[in-house]
């Protein structure tokens, strides 16, 4: 695999002055994103898919104006979204092809997508269980055809099947699994089968290059390394059956950490990515790309407890996935401060350790990356748009808009 050089960026100690500026007459925290970096990252990530659309996983936005800057980029189309009621609502800002990626019990979101032939046509979903048909059939609102995308698992099995790596989705695994559920759908009057996904989220969202942990990084890169020969095979075989029951629109893949080996694979289509616009912390730790921090939260300085010390408002933003060290937020700018490993992040205060929190003053502001993407924006309800040492413009989030999707 090819070591990537940093995209073009500008010093920190630059990008922290621009950010201040920009920000100066507003009180923290602030949420901004820097225009520049995720449009570089937009730019790489259509690079990286090489000729294949690049489909915006909504999850790790969750802002509708940098979701429509996302697909007016070259290389992107469609979005993959998480939850019926957001899918519902993107539909009728005028957004189309949009794959709603988990299951819904939504039986109101169902009424109102069966009701309106428009709508069906422009969403579709993933499905994995003939019980999930019954409850869509039971909310139904009128005849309107459902578009079905079916989930693969794909997740790696070892030692005859004792171990397994990877996420717990869906329950189909086998060609045989995926046609027999794909042949039941097709006989169901209402639904159709127009595509099938796979997220390899072993591979797309772990990162291989472990900071301060070379044996657990080559211990990844090997599990990896066989999970997407295992993976490319399965699913190639996969997709075989499916088309002799139904004809596919499109085969969805991958995330913003498997883009390459994703898109290799000529069984897939399109490939599925959105972290990797923001480059939140925890997409550091690739080798294959390097992303530009783009989304950042500030918070205020309000006391200096000591030499070496400063406490920073609030900043406990914890990141979903297992509790540790790496779900919390990390001091980006200044360079230099840590957290005190007796009290973290904190939810009303956070104490800041480092030779550089002697050079800051009350009023002074610590910009934060979040450990994800999207999960920053349930924290704010307005994202500054950074367009050089200014504020472009200012756009709601979800919450911000009132979309409380989760």
């Amino acid at each position: 695999m090819v070591m990537l050089e940093p995209a073009p960026s500008a010093t920190p100690v630059s990008d922290r002055a621009r950010y201040d500026r920009a920000t100066a007459h507003l009180d923290g925290p602030v949420a901004v994103v820097d225009l520049a970096a995720f449009d570089a990252n937009a730019a790489d990530l259509a690079r990286r898919a090489g000729g294949k659309p690049v489909r915006v996983a909504s999850k790790s936005l969750r802002c509708r104006a940098l979701l429509e800057r996302a697909l007016a980029t070259d290389g992107f189309a469609g979005v993959m979204s998480f939850t019926l009621g957001e899918s519902l609502w993107l539909a009728r800002t005028g957004l189309r092809d949009i794959l709603l990626a988990y299951p819904s019990a939504d039986r109101d979101g169902f009424a109102e997508l069966t009701a309106d032939p428009e709508l069906a046509r422009g969403i579709t979903l993933v499905l994995d269980d003939p019980a999930q048909l019954d409850l869509i059939d039971k909310a139904r609102g009128g005849d309107a055809e459902v578009r079905v995308c079916l989930e693969l698992d794909t997740a790696l099995h070892l030692l005859g099947g004792r171990v397994r790596v990877g996420a717990r989705r869906s329950p189909l695994r086998t060609p045989e699994d995926l046609g027999a559920f794909a042949e039941l759908v097709q006989r169901r009057r209402g639904f159709r089968v127009v595509g099938l996904m796979a997220y390899e989220g072993h591979v797309a969202g772990v990162g291989d290059l472990v900071h301060g942990r070379p044996v657990r990084s080559r211990l990844i890169r090997a599990m990896q390394a066989k999970a997407r020969t295992e993976l490319a095979e399965r699913r190639a075989a996969v997709v075989r059956r499916l088309r002799q029951v139904a004809e596919l629109e499109f085969v969805n893949g991958g995330g913003t950490g498997s883009v390459e080996s994703t898109v290799a694979e000529r069984a897939v289509t399109e490939v599925a990515a959105g972290s990797g616009l923001y480059q939140p912390r925890l997409f550091d730790n690739y080798r294959a790309f390097r992303g530009r921090p783009a989304a950042l939260f500030g918070q205020p300085v309000v006391r200096r407890p000591g030499v070496g010390v400063v406490t920073v408002l609030g900043g406990g933003y914890p990141a979903s996935g297992p509790a540790g060290p790496d779900r919390s937020p990390v001091p980006y700018l200044p360079e230099g401060l840590r957290y005190d490993p007796m009290e973290g992040a904190g939810e009303v205060q956070t104490p800041l350790l480092g030779a550089a929190a002697d050079d800051l003053l009350i009023g002074d502001r610590v910009w934060f990356r979040h450990a994800k993407a999207g999960e920053l924006c349930e924290r704010f309800a307005e994202l500054h748009l950074i367009e050089g040492d200014r504020i472009a413009r200012t756009v709601p989030t979800y919450r911000g808009e009132g979309r409380t999707f989760l």
